[in-house]
């Protein structure tokens, strides 16, 4: 983990971002996509720290259309950014991936519910809608 990086607007979590070593990460002008990140330019224009302070959170488009980024969004917004790194840390040494190496997608995108990845998030455990 490369905590420096912290965690992007939308939930992201550019820490554990595997895409670009050498991003620098979304908060240090490191996103290549910066320009038309909807979830980044809403943030900045209204001066929050994330998605996750918004009024309006969760809306529509952007990088919350994921199932994974919203809960991580809505995990930061019940508890904080320094919990969420901390859990997906000890997750990582549980061998939890939040990436799977040469991916963009990783264990948890394996629960198909917003309180599946929350749960996975805080106890390493997967739950799956039966459908």
């Amino acid at each position: 983990m490369q905590r420096e990086k912290g965690v992007a607007y939308c939930g992201l979590v550019c820490a554990f971002c595997s895409k670009n070593v050498n991003c620098a990460g979304c908060r240090n002008d490191g996103c290549e996509t910066r320009e038309w990140c909807k979830n980044l330019q809403c943030c900045v224009g209204k001066r929050l720290e994330g998605c996750w302070e918004c009024d309006e959170f969760p809306c529509n488009g952007g990088m919350l259309d994921n199932i994974r980024i919203r809960a991580f969004a809505k995990f930061i917004r019940e508890h904080d950014q320094e919990f969420l790194l901390e859990c997906l840390e000890n997750n990582e040494k549980r061998g939890i991936s939040y990436h799977y190496p040469g991916e963009l997608t990783g264990d948890y995108d394996a629960p198909d519910t917003e309180d599946g990845i929350i749960d996975m998030i805080l106890g390493g455990n997967i739950r799956m809608t039966v459908k």
